[in-house]
């Protein structure tokens, strides 16, 4: 069934915007964006859905002691295993407020309370139940700074500096690579030897490819479950979205990515208040996840962090979005952040981009959300008046294709 949209605004996600533009519906899909159209089915100013790229949603949750959180697994620092989804309860009420204000899309975390503290999975908010929330399982929540060193009364081992951390990270990260290097040679020479025998004749076709197999196995099977975690953030293929608030902790993080060859995310980075620290990133291709926007610096690791900082991010080359970390500050109130953005000078089209197109971008779902183009998912909002003014709200919400509000 297609649905018709006239928006009298189109914020595209890209940074782009254009007037009195047709969006037509098919399906889960935006089948064709459009100049003219003989008819339409509601008007307004529509933008795509917002993602919010950090956050700990339904793990915190609404209506509940703080007692019941369950954003932080104490039993040790290095915790590569554990997945958010087993504490978020889709119940909470965060979940329908977020929705009712566009918020569609979560990168939901473990808090940062560790070193490494868990998965990093992509949802929806609008999801009823946990098997059809969630996208992809994007990488690692990592923390350095202040937070995993000021839990020295959680379980397991617990440096007091952050001398201490980093250093039983890179200890950690080491013996995974040195175990796999042994592995590797072991691996090696059983192939070799197994090359030598089938070239004297002692092995047909398929007796080689058998023994071949066989080792491939043995050699897969000589690492645990968190090893291969690990393995999986030190071969870039996921992503390790680092808790990072202060500048010398960021060139830490640097270092790292220089040492190990990290593929990694800044998240916060409120702290800084030099643009060559921003710059510092873009050199590495190490994208921002920057915010909250608007909450309280309620420890000596924020003592810079004001939304003055924003034009400093905004005067660098870094590539980055904007984050709402609730519940730190709420799901449902991220477009508030961007005011700190507009007000340095940012155009509205170019904020909505931090919360949409370039939140994707991060988050590698680009090619099917955070965009308003043909052939992607259906995933928009109808505002009643631009997002941007303090009393905008959804005339309706469509999510994949299915309106649902």
């Amino acid at each position: 069934m297609k649905t018709i949209i006239k928006a009298t605004q189109m914020f595209d996600g890209l940074g782009g915007e254009r007037k009195n533009t047709f969006i037509t519906l098919n399906g889960n899909r935006i089948a064709k964006i459009s100049e003219h159209e003989e008819r339409f089915d509601m008007e307004g100013v529509v933008t795509p859905g917002f993602i919010d790229p950090h956050s700990h949603i339904g793990m915190e949750r609404e209506g509940e002691p703080c007692e019941e959180g369950e954003a932080n697994e104490q039993i040790g620092q290095i915790l590569p295993l554990i997945n958010p989804l087993d504490s978020i309860y889709f119940d909470d009420r965060a979940f329908s407020d977020a929705v009712d204000f566009g918020v569609l899309y979560s990168c939901v975390v473990p808090g940062s309370g560790n070193l490494i503290g868990g998965k990093a999975m992509v949802i929806r908010n609008f999801a009823r139940f946990r098997d059809e929330a969630v996208i992809k399982h994007y990488g690692y929540k990592m923390a350095l700074g202040h937070n995993p060193r000021s839990t020295t009364n959680w379980k397991g081992d617990r440096p007091t500096t952050r001398m201490g951390v980093n250093a039983m990270l890179e200890k950690r990260l080491d013996e995974v690579l040195l175990k796999k290097e042994k592995a590797a040679l072991e691996k090696e020479k059983k192939l070799n030897a197994l090359s030598e025998r089938r070239a004297k004749g002692e092995l047909g076709e398929t007796e080689n490819a058998f023994e071949a197999d066989v080792i491939e196995r043995e050699y897969h099977l000589s690492f645990g479950p968190e090893e291969k975690a690990l393995l999986e953030l030190l071969s870039g293929e996921k992503i390790a979205k680092v808790h990072v608030h202060k500048e010398d902790d960021i060139l830490y993080l640097i270092y790292l990515v220089e040492k190990y060859g990290l593929s990694v995310t800044c998240d916060h980075a409120c702290d800084v208040f030099h643009t060559e620290i921003f710059n510092k990133l873009a050199e590495k291709e190490i994208p921002v996840v920057y915010g909250p926007m608007g909450s309280i610096g309620y420890k000596v690791e924020l003592k810079h962090a004001q939304y003055k900082n924003t034009a400093k991010i905004m005067a660098s080359d870094a590539f980055y979005s904007m984050m709402s970390d609730h519940p730190v500050t709420l799901s449902s109130s991220l477009k508030e952040g961007l005011k700190y953005f507009l007000i340095h000078g940012m155009s509205e089209a170019e904020a909505i981009s931090l919360i949409t197109g370039k939140s994707a971008a991060i988050l590698g779902i680009a090619d099917e959300l955070g965009s308003l183009e043909e052939g992607k998912l259906a995933s928009l909002v109808v505002w009643d008046k631009s997002p941007l003014h303090l009393g905008a709200y959804p005339k309706a919400v469509f999510a994949e294709g299915k309106k649902i509000r």
